[in-house]
């Protein structure tokens, strides 16, 4: 038996000292480490006093969502469009440098200041290049939909070792030209694209913008 009195203090509980071990636990294990009571073993305690600070699972996400955005730097420099694609490739690699970020994106709404940030940054640069109002509020949800969805994609395969993209590419290869004639013609451009310089990332935020820019309002 070891004296309690010989343990070094723990540091008290607090919302803050949660949500950063449960940061560094989605960091570590995705989003299977960050259950309440592994987030409370972690933090030697039971599941019951996390309960005090948040309501739920998803509300202690929410915050930890946010915990992840501080990290991302703001771009000062360039006109409005080169500011928006640089904080959206900014956004990108932070969710591929802390994947979990990328998972738990998909399930939770972030709510914090840090989220607040970026997305009035991104309305802030449609609005510069004169774009209407409804078209820059559901656009600039598009754009970061999207750079999620690129970053858990990749994510995704580097964590799944049954899923090898040469299997995918041999399938549509072989597919019956007579059953599937666009899939054989096309075959050569479905997987290409530079992957080093994001190619096809770049020219999806490109058709996501000339959509928001072109297209009318739409009438309630």
């Amino acid at each position: 038996m070891v004296s309690r009195r010989n343990r070094p203090a723990k540091e008290p509980l607090s919302r803050e000292l949660i949500v950063k071990t449960a940061f560094e636990l989605l960091k570590e294990q995705g989003m299977e480490g960050m259950s309440m009571r592994k987030v409370a073993k972690a933090l030697d305690t039971g599941p019951s006093s996390l309960y005090v600070y948040f309501n739920n699972l998803g509300q202690l996400s929410s915050y930890v969502l946010d915990y992840g955005f501080k990290e991302l730097t703001l771009p000062s420099d360039g006109e409005w469009k080169e500011r928006l694609f640089g904080v959206l490739q900014a956004y990108f690699q932070l969710l591929k440098e802390q994947p979990g970020l990328a998972e738990i994106s998909f399930t939770i709404l972030p709510e914090g200041e840090n989220y607040l940030k970026l997305l009035e940054f991104v309305l802030e640069a449609l609005r510069e290049g004169e774009i209407n109002p409804q078209s820059a509020a559901w656009g600039a949800d598009m754009m970061l939909l999207y750079v999620t969805s690129v970053a858990f994609e990749q994510h995704s395969r580097r964590k799944n070792d049954s899923f090898k993209l040469s299997n995918t590419k041999a399938a549509l290869k072989n597919v019956d030209s007579a059953r599937f004639p666009l899939i054989h013609s096309m075959n050569e451009y479905l997987f290409s694209g530079d992957v080093v310089v994001m190619e096809r990332f770049w020219w999806g935020l490109e058709v996501i913008l000339k959509g928001i820019k072109d297209l009318p309002v739409m009438k309630e």
